[in-house]
């Protein structure tokens, strides 16, 4: 099984970069690294990065802390080998550390292996939710 750790360095965060969405940027690395509530969990393999989950505690006056989780990723070279469902539950367990009360994320519905692993990882599912954006300042690249 895949070693899983938390990212606390700008080399952790800059290696794992072939598994995000973009190229890791040094400003955003940083400050994500410094705070807090903003935590990356790698999973290695033969002391490579082969998939992340990232998540952010979110705070309301009348409901307490809870984890988002932001986003999940694998290696396809390494799909299918309980990875993911691993780094879910490594999140949620951060999250139980940490005296947050729930966690949640947010997926396609066209996603059946999203949906799968977090199904195993304990999950359960929203019914009525809807996602509603506003891009405000696109990031440059």
């Amino acid at each position: 099984m895949a070693d899983i750790r938390r990212a606390t360095t700008i080399a952790e965060v800059v290696a794992a970069e072939g598994l995000y969405d973009g190229p890791a940027r040094q400003e955003a690395a940083e400050r994500f690294l410094a705070s807090p509530d903003h935590h990356l969990l790698l999973a290695h393999e033969d002391g490579r990065p082969v998939g992340f989950v990232s998540g952010v505690e979110v705070t309301h006056p009348d409901k307490g802390t809870e984890m988002f989780l932001y986003e999940l990723a694998v290696d396809p070279a390494w799909h299918r080998r309980g990875i993911g469902r691993a780094l879910v539950r490594g999140l949620a367990e951060l999250a139980r550390e940490r005296g947050l009360y729930g966690m949640w994320v947010l997926t396609d519905r066209g996603n059946p292996a999203a949906l799968a692993t977090y199904r195993s990882a304990g999950a359960t599912e929203e019914e009525d939710c809807v996602m509603l954006t506003w891009t405000l300042n696109p990031p440059s690249r």
